[in-house]
């Protein structure tokens, strides 16, 4: 069992950063694919970045967010930069045990998370 926890969220103006960061329980974290999806109001939720052997990105992010994670401390992170308004979600912290096959789009399907966190709102104004 994997508890996640998120934290960093808040109101930023467009062109702002903020880090948002993830806390997992449990001694196997190394082991999980970890990655973060958002869910805007009215929309359905969507990757954003992932982290397994490798990164992934969506193209919207792509050259702005960054993931991270040290395994040390149990926590993976995603650094926001350039944020616009439509960046305005909840972003959500996930974890997948997935071992082989490791895409993005496999990164991306939400059917692989064996985990989620309860969610960090990002708002981000004009």
């Amino acid at each position: 069992q994997v508890q996640l926890v998120e934290s960093g969220g808040g109101l930023v103006q467009a062109g702002g950063s903020l880090r948002l960061s993830c806390a997992a329980s449990g001694r196997t974290f190394s082991r999980y694919n970890m990655a973060w999806f958002r869910q805007a109001p009215g929309k359905e939720r969507e990757f954003v970045a992932g982290s397994s052997w490798s990164t992934y990105y969506a193209d919207s992010v792509k050259g702005r967010f960054t993931i991270s994670r040290d395994n040390a401390k149990n926590t993976v992170y995603l650094q926001m930069n350039s944020l616009k308004p439509e960046d305005t979600a909840v972003y959500y912290c996930a974890a997948s045990g997935k071992e082989t096959g490791i895409t993005i789009a496999t990164m991306a399907n939400m059917a692989n998370v064996d985990y989620w966190g309860q969610g960090t709102q990002v708002t981000v104004s004009s």
